[in-house]
């Protein structure tokens, strides 16, 4: 899916996809009279594809449709023809491929009407596209060479490399792989001839499924590290993560666990960056939105005071019964305008409501609340000094013993389960995940919220979290499979706490209390929870817990420190 959608958003790179319009000079021009039709025409386009299409199709499909209405009016088919190809890409990206198929088709006939090749391009590879999902690969490959025909006339090279990388996807799911093989080698050749980097990585992607397909392992291994470290160079995550997603199958496929799992976890944490990504621009795009709405409510009011005022002069000018009739005929339009207003505001209202909805769900399952809120209210959130944290670290112990039993696959389910197990505590005692390195589990008590129970709470939650390792062992040992034991460690005390990264939001936290913490994991003992002197100093007095000094142990970097067994009274 990610390879279909590239041709359409491909289909509008030359023209119009520029995330850095000012959307606000495109409302201007489209609300100029003195603007000619053709200007307000491309203004609505671009405001329909950059501004929505491809996160808010519906209003994209809105603002398209206003756009045909006009060009239709006016009889200018080139316009028709965009807006139509626009229509079916909305329902495209909605999943509505019927509809999507009725707009190309229509948006195609309009091209050829007027002979224009590239608009026949674009509109037969979009279809091509949706043959193909479908599996309809005789008719996907005839449109598609359709395609290429006319981008080859008029010497379009990128629309060549991409029409081909099309072509081989659908020789390489017909299992004809040395066609397929030689559509992406002819694109991969275009796009360096071009220095399109981006055009390159996906290429040599697609070379090395080909490769992997075949049994070429060792090929397909170099071929994706070329493109993750090309991706890694430009900075485009989507095609980092499909290189980890390749070098995961290969390394699955020849039995290697240690590097699919390595690139498994990428491929995972490159998946949380895209969606942090489109966190950001929605976020940008409710604040357009909203203020889009305040405009229109403040235009709605204005015209209202006006109407009022040139309707009572109207009444003061009265003569005859024929006047007062068009002043009431007036006043019935102008009723009708504003109720029409009103319900477009409504609508709008609604709308945004479902996406704001949508974006906060999303911002509120990467960062914790309170952050959530200040990132935002004030586009950033400052870091803060916390005097009382608790700061929990898990490992587990035979990780690599039980990698070498399990198969990539396996591996990583065994690790979600627990990891999921892990989380549902962490809600149950309202302790924050920080985050997981691996095999490793990183939690804390106390923040971005102090509490005076957060010690207590911390503590709880490591001692049902090494519960739920103990009771899954014996099932797992029940079954003759392999299983993990756990070291866990707690100590509290001042952390640092803020968001790191740009392109991928990261709430982390560092001090000396993190370091101690995990010390007392890499010191502790299987099953066991160990606490440190300062997490000892806050729980001796409570009943509800039994406490076993260690002693003075070496820890690596600290010296000698004091140690304590923690276990439920």
């Amino acid at each position: 899916m990610r390879q279909i959608l590239l041709i359409i958003i491909i289909s509008f790179s030359g023209a119009y996809l520029n995330v850095q319009t000012n959307l606000d000079s495109l409302w201007t021009i489209w609300n100029d009279p003195t603007q000619p039709d053709t200007a307000h025409l491309k203004a609505m386009q671009r405001i329909a594809v950059e501004g929505y299409l491809f996160s808010q199709p519906d209003s994209a499909f809105f603002f398209a449709q206003i756009q045909y209405d006009l060009a239709e009016k006016k009889a200018l088919k080139k316009y028709m023809a965009m807006s139509l190809n626009t229509l079916g890409i909305s329902f495209h990206i909605r999943g509505d491929y019927p509809q999507a198929l009725v707009y190309y088709q229509r948006s195609l006939k309009t091209y050829e009407e007027l002979e224009d090749k590239s608009g026949i391009a674009n509109a037969c590879g979009n279809i091509g596209n949706i043959y193909m999902l479908h599996s309809d690969y005789p008719k996907a490959l005839d449109y598609f060479q359709g395609s290429l025909k006319m981008r080859e006339e008029m010497g379009d090279k990128n629309g060549i490399a991409t029409t081909l990388n099309n072509i081989g996807i659908i020789y390489k799911n017909q299992g004809d792989y040395p066609k397929a093989l030689d559509n992406y080698q002819r694109s991969l050749k275009f796009q360096e001839e071009m220095g399109d980097k981006n055009g390159i990585a996906v290429s040599l992607i697609s070379i090395g499924s080909v490769y992997l397909e075949q049994g070429g392992h060792q090929k397909a291994i170099n071929l994706c590290n070329k493109s993750l470290l090309l991706a890694q160079e430009i900075g485009t995550i989507s095609i980092q993560r499909d290189a980890c997603q390749c070098l995961y199958d290969s390394y699955k496929t020849i039995g290697n666990s240690n590097k699919a799992l390595e690139n498994h976890e990428q491929m995972l944490i490159l998946n949380d960056s895209l969606q942090a990504e489109e966190t950001s621009k929605k976020l940008q795009q409710m604040e357009f939105a909203k203020a889009m709405l305040a405009d229109s409510l403040a235009t709605a009011e204005e015209t209202r005071l006006v109407e009022v005022a040139h309707l009572e002069e109207v009444r003061q000018g009265e003569k005859t019964r024929n006047m007062a009739l068009g002043g009431g005929l007036i006043l019935f339009i102008l009723a009708g305008g504003l109720y029409g207003r009103v319900r477009y505001i409504r609508k709008s209202k609604a709308t945004l409501q479902v996406e704001k909805d949508r974006s906060e769900n999303l911002l509120l399952n990467i960062l914790p609340a309170d952050i959530a809120a200040e990132l935002k209210e004030k586009g950033r959130a400052d870091a803060r000094d916390f005097d009382m944290v608790s700061i929990l670290f898990t490992d587990f112990k035979g990780f690599t013993a039980a990698s070498e039993k399990l198969s990539a696959q396996e591996l990583v389910a065994e690790i979600n389960a627990c990891f999921e197990a892990f989380d549902g505590i962490m809600d149950k005692y309202n302790i924050e995940k920080i985050k997981t390195i691996g095999d490793a589990y990183m939690a804390a008590g106390g923040l971005p919220v102090p509490a005076d129970d957060s010690v207590k709470n911390t503590v709880l939650t490591a001692l049902e979290m090494q519960d739920f390792i103990a009771k899954r062992k014996i099932d797992m040992d029940a079954k003759g499979e392999p299983s993990f034991e756990m070291r866990l460690g707690i100590s509290t005390g001042p952390v640092v706490a803020g968001i790191v990264g740009v392109k991928k939001f990261a709430y982390d936290i560092w001090g000396d209390t993190v370091n101690t913490a995990s010390r007392m994991e890499s010191s502790g003992g299987v099953g066991q929870v160990n606490i440190s002197q300062e997490t000892y100093a806050l729980l001796k007095e409570d009943r509800q817990f039994s406490l076993e000094s260690r002693g003075k142990i070496e820890a690596k970097g600290k010296g000698e420190i004091e140690m304590y067994f923690v276990s439920r009274t």
